[in-house]
Parts: structure tokens; C-alpha cells; sequence
């Protein structure tokens, strides 16, 4: 075993990995992985130039994304939830997208961006987490794995990479986390964290009804109301809501449902979303 991870094991990360996690970790990007590129002088220009992007508002392929994902720490773990909806352009694609990544059963990713992107990297991730921990013979911090995927991601930092995800879990010593990592490399953490085109009407809920001390039901309920306000308002996020709980011993997974019989069971019970009438005008 020793000989296969040895095989397989990448080169050492820099001393900032080391330094911002109590693991142990020495992994990263290995030299044989690499993607074809186009072949001209300056790849990382061409794709700029080609790609919709805040420096080339003309360019010729628009690259749309449509999404609600959110996720928060409070008392009792972390609360991971998000739509289905998948857009191409103005045009839904899907409506039965998965985007929370079960990396392992104690670690998520959330799908925010190019759906190829989050699936690659968030299965590469996995990959690391599972010689981490042969290796180690512990689980990987929240933390380590986070700047692992940072790592990995801003190795191709300005190559048209799309992503914008949560990583979050619990980790050796039952230590909970959460981490927002993008492609650019950026790595934040916090306690909350809403990405996506419907993130401000997500937020709008949470910011209203977020606290430290809910208790498992409410914190439930919370994530699955600020999804159902994005995909009630905006137009790139619907389908279903996929809600996870983060406990001690791992995630648990509390359904993949229908946002319609949701929002009625809101309107109806409730009394909100009064911008929608429940009778038929003549």
C-alpha cells in the first residue's frame, strides 16, 4: 500500500499549506495531469479574448450560469442546500441537476459555475482526501482539503476555468468547517455562505432568520425557505431543492424535493408570497 500511494502521491505543496491546517498534508497538483490547450503562443490570452468576461464584454461565447447554492455552520453542524436548475444561456437545459458533490461521507462541495469544472476538480479533491487519509490514517481537515483545491484551482488560474463552490464537512477531531473556493484561487472562510445568480433573494431570507443556537428543524427549514426564494425570483434557478445536514459522524441527506408542492404548502399555509394569487381573475 505504502509502494501505491507513493505512486500516486503529487509533489509537496508550498509551506502555506502547511502553516494554515493542523494536518499534515503534502499534496497537490500532480506534473502529469494537464489539459489540451489551444494551439497558439498564449493560450490564457485567446481564451480571454474568447470567453465572456468583465474585461471583454463582446466577446463571442457567452458563458451563462444560473444557480442557487448555499450553505451555514450553526450549533448543531453545517446546513448544505441548493437548486437543480441547469441553464444554457436563456434556455433550461435541466431542471434535475445534483449540485451538491459528495466528496466522501464527511466532506461536500457545492456546484456553482461550469458544471464539468466542479465535477472534475470536487472528484479530483476526492481523490487527495482518500490518500490523506491511508496516509495519515486520519480524516483531512476541512481546511487542508479547501487549500488543496484552491491549489489545483489557480494552477490554471486565467485559462477559462468556471467555478464558484463551498467546501465544507467536518473533519479530524470532529472540528466542523466551511470554505468558499473559487477558480480564480480565492479562498475565504466563514459561517455562511450563499453563491449563484439567485444568491441576493437567498440571502435576503437567511440574514432575516440566521442565528447561532437554531435547532436542527429550524436550521433545516431555513436553508430550504432561502431556496425557494431564489428560485421563486429568479429566473435561472428552479427545479428541485437538495438539502444536506452535516453532523459529527457525517452528512445526511433530507431530500432532493419539488419546489412546486413547496412553495403552494408556503402560500397556502403561511400566507406568504402574496405577489401570487390563488384565485383565477376572469
Amino acid at each position: 500500500m505504502d509502494a501505491l500511494v507513493s505512486k500516486y502521491s503529487p509533489v509537496e505543496l508550498d509551506a502555506a499549506l502547511a502553516e494554515d491546517s493542523d494536518d499534515e498534508v503534502s499534496s497537490s497538483l500532480p506534473q502529469t495531469v494537464s489539459f489540451i490547450l489551444p494551439p497558439i503562443d498564449q493560450p490564457a490570452k485567446f481564451l480571454r479574448a474568447m470567453t465572456d468576461d468583465h474585461a471583454n464584454p463582446a466577446a463571442p461565447i457567452k458563458l451563462k450560469h444560473g444557480t442557487t447554492t448555499l450553505a451555514f455552520k450553526f450549533q448543531g453542524g453545517v446546513i448544505v442546500c441548493t437548486d437543480s436548475r441547469a441553464t444554457q444561456g436563456s434556455w433550461i437545459a435541466s431542471q434535475t441537476v445534483k449540485k451538491v458533490i459528495e466528496i466522501n461521507p464527511y466532506l461536500l462541495g457545492t456546484m456553482a459555475g461550469g458544471a464539468a469544472d466542479c465535477q472534475y476538480w470536487l472528484t479530483y479533491l476526492g481523490m487527495e482526501c482518500r490518500l490523506h487519509q491511508l496516509r495519515h490514517k486520519r480524516l483531512i481537515s476541512v481546511a487542508a482539503a479547501s487549500k488543496i483545491l484552491a491549489n489545483l484551482v489557480y494552477s490554471y488560474k486565467g485559462m477559462g476555468l468556471s467555478m464558484g463552490t463551498m467546501l465544507t464537512g467536518v473533519g479530524h477531531g470532529g472540528v466542523f468547517g466551511l470554505y468558499y473556493v473559487d477558480s480564480d484561487g480565492n479562498r475565504v472562510e466563514g459561517n455562511l455562505f450563499c453563491v449563484g445568480s439567485g444568491q441576493t433573494f437567498a440571502y435576503g431570507v437567511l440574514d432575516r432568520g440566521y442565528k447561532w443556537d437554531l435547532t436542527e428543524e429550524e436550521a433545516l427549514e431555513l436553508g430550504r425557505r432561502s431556496i425557494l426564494a431564489a428560485t421563486h425570483r429568479d429566473a435561472y434557478s428552479g427545479g428541485y431543492i437538495n438539502l444536506y445536514h452535516i453532523k459529527e459522524d457525517g452528512w445526511v441527506h433530507h431530500g432532493f424535493n419539488d419546489t412546486n408542492p413547496i412553495f403552494w404548502k408556503q402560500k397556502l399555509e403561511k400566507g406568504e408570497f402574496q405577489n401570487v394569487s390563488t384565485t383565477l381573475d376572469a
